[in-house]
């Protein structure tokens, strides 16, 4: 998935830079886990994993990727269903898939709020889907809803088939990267009609937590070894930026504003979005977290300067500095051409 700051490509490189520091553990504390990349990577590394987001969609990853920790059988649904899988040799999560592909469309909030036809009265209609798509993704997402309340699907079984759709949207959505506005004219991936895909499980066989709040507001309950700090790096909030994956997890039918439809979300905003305000959120975090080591990913084009970082941090132990150069590739505003930039990260390593 398309997410601000998200470290997908660069974990390897952080892992590397982890061990030639020595920096052991058996736990570990994604601070903000976005689309969960972090938090697989280190379970598949047989961490236990702490993770928490003030975003609900990125709850749902969680719940899907890191705490559950079994292939779902799907079995009181599947046994309900009436439904003969056309693969030979497939699983209960691809025969849910697959059955959810061919149900038919209906109109609901997405079709409603973020297509053409359903605008079709505002000055400028939205774009975000195509009418095709808006009602595929209102179709499922009342589907899945349904089956929890009708007890067909378990809990995890729930937020697995969210994450499903959650991680499907984003490939037939008409953006130059976020939700926040959407593209004047149609994209070719967002033209062509919607195929729901089936997630990956992965399994460590440790119990692993997920929370859907402000990881200041657990620095009383969660100690792991590790904490992962990769904050917002300017002023813009994420919450905007990815509101219509918000509502899809949601389905809350929330009242939206202005030309990009936006929900309210004066209760997701980062402190670490306010230079002075991300300087004590960061102090507060190293003095009170519960914490062998804290790694803070950030980069030199972030709103906290590398000598307040610093300064702020060895108050409360010792502080490494490891900087290297990424690439980072960005799409012009037409959905197009990637413009190439280097980009310095910088990994500050705090052992109290």
């Amino acid at each position: 998935m398309r997410y601000i700051g998200n470290k997908e490509n660069l974990l390897d490189k952080i892992y590397q830079v982890m061990q030639s520091k020595n920096i052991q553990g058996n736990s570990f504390f994604d601070f903000f886990a976005g689309t969960t990349s972090v938090g697989r990577f280190f379970k598949k590394l047989n961490y236990q994993i702490y993770s928490s987001d003030l975003m609900y969609f990125s709850y749902v990853l969680q719940r899907a990727y890191l705490t559950n920790n079994q292939e779902l059988n799907f079995e009181k649904l599947l046994s309900n269903l009436n439904f003969q899988s056309t693969a030979l040799f497939t699983s209960p999560l691809h025969i849910v898939v697959e059955y959810l592909n061919q149900i038919e469309p209906v109109e609901g909030f997405i079709s409603q709020n973020y297509t053409p036809f359903g605008t079709s009265e505002l000055e400028i209609p939205r774009m975000y889907y195509s009418d095709e798509n808006g009602k595929i993704i209102d179709a499922i997402r009342q589907q899945i809803e349904a089956w929890k309340i009708e007890n067909l699907i378990s809990e995890n079984e729930y937020f697995v088939l969210l994450a499903c759709l959650i991680e499907t949207v984003p490939f037939y959505a008409n953006i130059s990267g976020v939700y926040a506005a959407f593209q004047k004219k149609w994209d070719a991936r967002a033209v062509k009609k919607m195929i729901l895909r089936p997630i990956d499980f992965i399994v460590n066989n440790k119990e692993n937590f997920a929370f859907n709040r402000n990881s200041v507001e657990l620095l009383e309950e969660v100690e792991t070894d590790i904490f992962y700090l990769d904050p917002p790096y300017n002023q813009r909030q994420y919450a905007p930026n990815y509101h219509l994956l918000e509502t899809i997890a949601k389905y809350d039918s929330p009242k939206i504003k202005g030309v990009a439809g936006l929900r309210n979300y004066d209760n997701q905003k980062s402190k670490f979005c306010n230079v002075n305000s991300a300087l004590l959120e960061l102090s507060t975090i190293a003095e009170k977290g519960k914490f062998k080591t804290l790694i803070l990913s950030y980069n030199n084009e972030g709103i906290m300067q590398q000598d307040e970082i610093i300064s702020t941090l060895e108050k409360y132990g010792n502080v490494d500095l490891t900087e290297f150069d990424y690439t980072r590739f960005k799409s012009n505003n037409n959905g197009g051409n990637k413009q190439k930039k280097i980009i310095q990260e910088q990994l500050y390593i705090l052992k109290k």
